[in-house]
């Protein structure tokens, strides 16, 4: 379980999200799922930035079957949105480089300047782009 929220924190620093993954569902579902160790545990802790998932870990031997499930449920659906942006990361690379090199990452820039490229954009990409995005 230790290894989960640690994942679970690494990964929500680090990515924003892609496809149908929202991050606001997953904060729901984990606020909802872990209500009442928010209320026993972490009722204090200013949410945002990981705070509240650091005070899961900090209380992991105390949280709730129902707490423990939602907890895995958002990492495993962060892991594949993980690996959903690799691979389009992978796929989309060359065109990446080539149209959107200055583009400053996050809330969809990148996306949006394939998407104005498409007409040079490989058909790999604007596969991958398929997949992952719609």
């Amino acid at each position: 379980m230790r290894f989960r929220i640690v994942s679970l924190l690494i990964v929500l620093a680090l990515f924003s999200f892609a496809g149908n993954v929202s991050a606001q569902d997953i904060v729901s579902a984990l606020q909802k799922g872990c209500a009442a160790e928010i209320q026993n545990f972490c009722s204090q802790v200013t949410q945002g930035e990981g705070r509240l998932l650091a005070c899961f870990y900090a209380h992991e031997d105390k949280l709730s079957g129902q707490c423990q499930y939602a907890l895995y449920d958002a990492s495993a659906q962060l892991e594949r949105a993980v690996s959903a942006l690799n691979y389009l990361a992978a796929q989309c690379e060359d065109d990446i480089k080539a149209h959107c090199a200055g583009v400053q990452l996050g809330e969809g820039r990148v996306v949006e300047c394939l998407n104005s490229n498409s007409e040079s954009v490989s058909a790999a990409c604007k596969q991958a782009m398929a997949d992952v995005l719609e």
